[in-house]
């Protein structure tokens, strides 16, 4: 499975944007996809998951903002995000796969593919 992220860009405080992450393979449509991201700096945190029946979490920070959503015609896994923040800049990436149980959904350890990441970028 090979994973291709889009969709980053510079936006203004309150603006939005949709990434996608763009997958090859059948079996994408029943993994389990995750956004993550990335500040310099800081570590790779967890900002949403859906899993193959359509089952959703949310990092509390993006909650109300930001919603995933799955084209499974399409086979890619769409991260709405509105109300952007400048907290919110960081280089984005997409997982599939999770592995070692349902509950690690937040856990960059626990997906076995990853896409090459985008940058958002939010300025004040």
């Amino acid at each position: 499975v090979q994973l291709q992220a889009s969709g980053g860009g510079l936006v203004q405080a309150g603006g939005s944007l949709r990434l996608a992450c763009a997958a090859s393979g059948h079996a994408f449509r029943s993994y389990t996809v995750g956004w993550f991201r990335q500040a310099p700096g800081k570590e790779r945190e967890f900002v949403a998951s859906i899993n193959w029946g359509g089952g959703t979490y949310y990092l509390d920070s993006v909650k109300g903002r930001v919603t995933i959503l799955r084209d499974k015609v399409k086979n890619t896994v769409y991260l709405q995000m509105n109300n952007l923040k400048p907290e919110d800049t960081a280089v984005y990436y997409c997982a599939a796969q999770l592995i070692g149980g349902s509950d690690k959904y937040h856990m960059p350890s626990a997906y076995t593919y990853w896409g090459q990441g985008t940058q958002v970028t939010v300025s004040s």
